[in-house]
């Protein structure tokens, strides 16, 4: 494996060069210990116009050569979810750790194959849910974890979003580029923050339909029920197709506290017991440093990928699992697959 001097920042590939490509390269840019070296993807002009507006020395269309080059250390995938597996595979066996914008494929099958490479070659995999580094999303784990809740009763999870119809341009909307919906596209965000906050659930039952936009071939709208293995129950609701688009919201409720988080606001936050603290943690509630994609995909912040792309480099100079690993990141697509099997035969589907 290509490895940098501790001193000496990690060499960053970028693999594909769509609008969340921007959002990585300029995350690389901002972190402390990280540069952006190359990128790859298949138009050569577009390439070397990307390579030149962040500063990278090279560019090309040769996949091969871009994972071969010593100076890289780190390969981001920002191609389409369907077309994540065959470049992680190329990076990883050239020794690269590898960073996947989410989902890490479409289906787990896929994803297993990309794990068990990594695990063989001794490299780090890092799924981008960028979700998880907002401040009110850790403040809410951090709750949960110290049992301020109490036994948790619902656990529920909303993305309730708006996309165009211009949005659904082909290959958008297609099965084999985007692996599903509304809920694989844009609600595994949530269900990756929802079972991070409550577990995995045991079992699903859901629906889905293509209310507004019939001629895609996933779903725009998608709902389902939760059982959890503790007894707690939950929601889950997602579309693309309701007009403005709200905040992404997850509601978490117990015996001895409720909380909503409103995308990475904490909106309520409410104790039987009150602590020192509390008032602060409302009043701060009112920011959202990650930004919102409830109505427009590149309203997000860039401040996010930043966070989890720092930690990433920090877990390499450290020899240590970052703080979402690809396993950690499998379970969202999980989740997926049974809500759309679920879905797809009428009956409930334990995880």
């Amino acid at each position: 494996m290509a490895v940098s001097s501790p001193q000496s920042p990690l060499g960053f590939g970028i693999v594909g060069i769509g609008m969340v490509a921007e959002f990585h390269a300029q995350a690389i840019a901002a972190i402390a210990g990280g540069k952006l070296v190359g990128v790859a993807t298949r138009n050569a002009e577009k390439a070397r116009a990307f390579a030149a507006k962040h500063q990278a020395p090279f560019a090309t269309t040769d996949l091969a050569a871009l994972v071969a080059r010593p100076d890289i250390q780190v390969v981001c995938i920002t191609t389409p979810s369907g077309a994540h597996l065959e470049p992680a595979l190329a990076a990883i066996r050239a020794g690269k750790h590898v960073v996947i914008e989410k989902p890490i494929e479409i289906s787990t099958a896929r994803i297993d194959e990309i794990l068990h490479a990594a695990d063989t070659a001794g490299v780090r995999i890092a799924p981008i849910f960028q979700a998880r580094f907002g401040d009110g999303a850790r403040t809410v784990k951090a709750a949960i974890d110290a049992g301020r809740l109490g036994r948790l009763v619902l656990a529920s999870a909303y993305v309730k979003w708006h996309r165009t119809a211009q949005y659904y341009t082909p290959p958008r909307g297609l099965l084999a580029n985007d692996g599903g919906g509304a809920v694989m596209a844009q609600g595994i965000h949530g269900l990756d923050l929802l079972q991070w906050f409550a577990e995995m659930p045991a079992e699903v039952f859901a629906w889905n339909t293509r209310r507004v936009y019939p001629n895609i071939e996933v779903e725009d709208t998608a709902v389902a029920t939760l059982k959890y293995a503790n007894g707690a129950l939950g929601a889950f609701e997602a579309s693309t197709a309701v007009w403005p688009g709200w905040s992404r919201r997850h509601e978490l409720c117990g015996e001895h506290g409720s909380i909503a988080l409103e995308d990475d606001r904490i909106v309520r936050w409410e104790f039987r017991d009150a602590r020192p603290g509390d008032d602060a943690i409302r009043a701060a509630g009112a920011t959202n440093a990650l930004g919102s994609g409830a109505s427009e995909p590149g309203a997000i912040s860039v401040e996010g990928h930043r966070r989890q792309l720092q930690d990433f480099v920090e877990a390499i100079r450290a020899g240590r699992a970052p703080a979402l690993d690809g396993r950690e990141g499998r379970k969202g697509v999980a989740f997926v697959e049974a809500i759309y099997d679920s879905a797809a035969s009428g009956r409930p589907v334990k995880l």
